[in-house]
């Protein structure tokens, strides 16, 4: 395997002489995790006693209202709690304590609540409310195991709350950050490269999100022909997103909405005592490319840790014409690290360290394949240096105790590239230079959980402190926002059937431009949001709102100018959010709607101008969302359709204006199906998304292509062997050629895009010791 290299201006490819020892690698490794499963029956045995030493765990929960006891026992117990429904008005557990295995616990603190509850593979699914007493009732001796829940059976979401669980993460085996939102036609995924691709939510690019990964906020507007949050997605366990309308306590800046990343850790993955690992190793033969990740994780007497490392490295990928897309190789390497420590008081404290590394030659414009145009000093191909880090320490009290509910939060979090410039021929300029442009952001919170009968009030503090900064030859600079916010966001159920969501948060910003300036602004944000049982176990009604202060966004480190004139001052963004709703439930299928809108107001977007250093410009995006499915135990069916349309300054937007802001969406079908055949351990998955044709674009550019891309999977999980997985994807499979619909640059005439990869055949196997 060789990846292109670009050498005075020209690029060149050296023959695949190692494609043969890639599949060697591969096939190596893929036939050593398949050999787990030719193992005697006691080796297996063996390996899963060592792993679980002992399922008892030691609980300390007092009586309670019924949804902070089920918080506490998800601490205590390193369970997964999910509730099918709300709870009740004025619902309180029973006390639990001692030490015992967590069914038993959970069993004794829903004692005389007439709730149903089981546990199965890390997750605690917790029912509907019985009549006291009745069948189905909580008793220690055991439980009412309920269906499996899926996206269309784990209850009512927020209005606009979309959540991706470990469980779908799995079925849908991402292999980036596209692959993660799949089948959610409301959140695009422009580029086919990860260190290029970029979120959008209804059409508004992240970076006007509040965007956490493990409660750390991201500040990662670095390069515009960059991602702005490069993840790996091995590392998820799961990702919360709300579309529009986001909590106070979702961070700064929420603009649009919030997206929340959630880490793997040990608890998950380990009923109790005991330590565990697994090995992935995945081959693409379109591209030749080998993925391989390593974990190992344990638990021993209050003491956690987890360790996890994935690296790939692969050719330039083919599209569905056929042609060979040009700095398209991966050559990445990412690990999650993990250690926390319980006392038997209850206090838990966490740190965590994740970081991604990816360094490969890419397209001159790493988000376009090529423009018609180029200067004639610059080459096709570049070699980039992308790295994001981020570290966060958390301290929470696993046993509260009436309105003591406390978490402290503090996280540093990082975003570098480093590039190759290539300026303008002449007397005394070099013919390049390197450039390095970083992003960072301390911040944390302290907060705290008040409990009460009909639900809680989180409170708190939070801050941050940004920079971004450009290392250059010529123009360096730099521009830092310092805030502190403080908030309150009540969630409660306050009669019957109905359940409220209400707060607002105060923020203080001082904003320092690249010339020393420097700018000190306040404001507020609200927001209310609810839902309401029209028809009990039927038909539910959403509706929310939100106005949102953001401040001054930092510049993008690239377009930096130490020569800005500011003037006044840019001026902060603010935004303001409406979305309606509604969703029924019967008998396994749902059917839902939506319709929301999205004002942003002065919404800054600098040039490196010396007068465009404050230029802003106001974005609407409005549209709806429909869908339907059915869950019949063993498998769903899904399909969604999005149209949203997308305005800046009342004019139909366009990728370039809309960098770090928006982009052209229209209409978007997705469809998903998933099947197991439970006895023999083997599940059929198939999904879809086809964009239509989109002609509301901005004068002079030309409509946006519609496409069709069909995939499927079968995965194989021996049921004597459960801990082997072999899975088969083939992605493409009519070879469509096409660029995501918010990949940049499809409008434009002199821009070739970023073409996502043709038919795929990949082959997975996971094995978890």
């Amino acid at each position: 395997m060789s990846s292109p290299k670009c050498r005075k201006g020209q690029v060149s490819f050296n023959a695949r002489r190692s494609r043969a020892g890639l599949r060697l690698l591969t096939t190596t490794a893929i036939v050593g995790l398949s050999s787990l499963a030719l193992l005697p029956p006691s080796t297996a045995s063996a390996q899963q006693t060592t792993s679980r030493v002992s399922n008892a765990r030691t609980f300390n929960i007092p009586a309670q209202p019924l949804a902070s006891a089920l918080n506490a026992f998800g601490r205590q117990s390193g369970l997964q709690v999910t509730l099918a429904a709300t709870t009740s008005e004025g619902m309180r557990s029973k006390a639990v304590n001692g030490t015992m295995q967590p069914q038993q616990a959970l069993a004794q603190l829903l004692l005389g609540t007439g709730i149903s509850y089981s546990i199965s593979g890390g997750t605690a699914l917790i029912g509907s409310p019985k009549a006291a007493g009745g069948a189905g009732t909580a008793t220690v001796a055991g439980a009412t195991a309920l269906d499996p829940i899926s996206a269309f059976g784990g209850g009512p979401l927020g209005a606009g709350e979309i959540v991706i669980s470990s469980e779908e993460l799995r079925q849908k085996n991402p292999a980036d950050i596209g692959d993660v939102f799949s089948g959610e036609p409301g959140i695009e995924v422009g580029s086919s490269l990860p260190m290029s691709q970029k979120v959008y939510v209804h059409g508004i690019e992240e970076t006007s999100l509040a965007v956490t990964m493990d409660g750390g906020r991201q500040n990662n507007k670095v390069f515009h022909h960059n991602a702005t949050n490069l993840i790996d997605p091995g590392l998820l366990k799961a990702v919360n997103v709300d579309a529009g309308v986001a909590p106070a306590d979702a961070g700064p800046g929420a603009l649009a909405g919030a997206i929340a990343y959630e880490t793997i850790d040990a608890r998950e993955m380990l009923d109790g005592d005991g330590f565990g690992g697994f090995v992935t190793s995945s081959y693409n033969f379109n591209s030749d490319t080998v993925t391989t990740g390593i974990s190992a994780y344990g638990l021993q007497e209050g003491l956690e840790f987890l360790g996890y490392f994935n690296f790939g490295k692969g050719n330039d990928f083919t599209a569905g014409n056929g042609q060979e897309v040009q700095g398209t190789s991966t050559d990445f390497l990412s690990g999650l690290g993990k250690l926390a420590y319980e006392f038997d008081s209850g206090d838990r404290f966490e740190i965590s360290y994740d970081r991604i590394y990816d360094d490969a030659p890419r397209p001159f414009r790493a988000n376009m394949s090529s423009i018609s145009n180029p200067r004639p000093w610059e080459p096709r191909i570049r070699d980039y240096t992308l790295g994001r880090q981020n570290t966060v320490f958390t301290y929470t009290d696993s046993t509260p105790e009436g309105w003591w509910d406390p978490k402290l939060l503090l996280a540093y979090s990082k975003t570098e590239v480093e590039l190759p410039i290539f300026p303008r021929p002449g007397a005394g300029v070099p013919t390049t230079y390197q450039a390095i442009g970083t992003s960072d952001s301390f911040n944390g919170k302290f907060e705290n959980k008040f409990s009460f009968d009909i639900g809680n009030v989180i409170a708190g503090v939070d801050f941050y402190n940004d920079k971004a900064d450009l290392e250059d030859l010529f123009d360096p600079g730099t521009e830092k926002a310092r805030n502190i916010g403080v908030y309150a966001q009540a969630r409660l159920e306050p009669w019957e059937r109905t359940r409220l969501s209400f707060g607002a948060r105060g923020d203080n910003q001082q904003f320092t431009g690249t010339t020393g300036e420097e700018w000190t602004n306040s404001g507020f944000s609200g927001n209310v949001s609810g839902e309401y049982d029209l028809i009990e176990d039927l038909l539910i009604a959403k509706a929310g709102y939100s106005h949102v202060w953001a401040g001054i966004p930092l510049a993008e480190n690239f377009i930096i100018n130490p020569n800005w004139n500011y003037g006044d001052g840019p001026k902060p963004v603010t935004a303001d959010n409406y979305v309606l709703g509604l969703e029924a439930n019967y008998n396994g299928f749902t059917i839902e709607g939506s319709i929301f809108q999205t004002d942003i107001d002065d919404a800054r977007t600098p040039r490196f101008a010396v007068a465009r250093g404050i230029e802003a410009h106001d974005v609407r995006s409005r549209g709806f969302e429909v869908g339907g499915g059915y869950n019949w135990g063993d498998g769903y069916f899904k399909v969604k359709y999005a149209n949203i349309d997308v305005e800046i300054d009342g004019k139909p937007a366009d990728s370039d204006l809309g960098t770090y802001l928006a982009t052209p969406a229209g209409q978007i079908i997705t469809l998903q199906a998933i099947h197991t055949l439970t006895d023999w351990g083997v599940t059929f998955g198939a999904d879809a998304e086809i964009a239509l044709d989109y002609d509301d674009v901005a004068v002079g550019s030309k409509p946006l292509e519609g496409y069709q891309v069909f995939n499927a999977y079968v995965e194989y999980v021996p049921v004597e062997r459960p801990n082997l997985t072999l899975r088969a994807e083939l992605k493409n499979i009519f070879d469509e050629t096409y660029a995501n619909r918010a990949t940049y640059g499809q409008e434009f005439g002199n821009v070739t895009p970023l073409y996502e990869p043709g038919r795929s055949f990949i082959l997975t196997a996971r094995a978890t010791f």
